[in-house]
């Protein structure tokens, strides 16, 4: 009976560790994939409206959020310190044009060429 009761109890402690180690994975997911980012951003045409200037306050905030996320995601495949750099100015660009700072629209339209990134970390 004493050996049922430990094993009972070890085997509650070893299934809550693997509870834990689960959500922790979960809270470091980025909001986005990549895949969300590139359609809602690229494909949709968000990057290029905000770039131009038509785009409104939460357009700006969503293609921040979207670029923070896709900063977040790991790279399909590549050097991840090319990728920080890549998803950084593209950050940054987003940010900027948000601001309202003067130029950030053509430096957001650079930051945003997708061949440069799609030649070192498209899966």
């Amino acid at each position: 009976m004493r050996k049922l009761l430990v094993a009972s109890v070890v085997m509650a402690f070893v299934f809550a560790a693997i509870g834990l180690a689960t959500r922790a994975e979960e809270k470091e997911k980025p909001k986005h994939t990549i895949k969300a980012v590139m359609k809602t951003c690229m494909k949709d045409g968000l990057c290029k409206k905000v770039a131009s200037g038509k785009a409104d306050d939460a357009e700006k905030k969503a293609l921040v959020e979207n670029f923070e996320a896709l900063a977040a995601n790991k790279p399909p495949k590549g050097d991840a310190d090319s990728w920080k750099e890549k998803t950084g100015a593209l950050v940054e660009a987003a940010k900027a044009v948000a601001e309202g700072k003067e130029g950030a629209g053509a430096k957001l339209g650079a930051a945003a060429n997708c061949m440069a990134c799609h030649k070192e970390h498209k899966g």
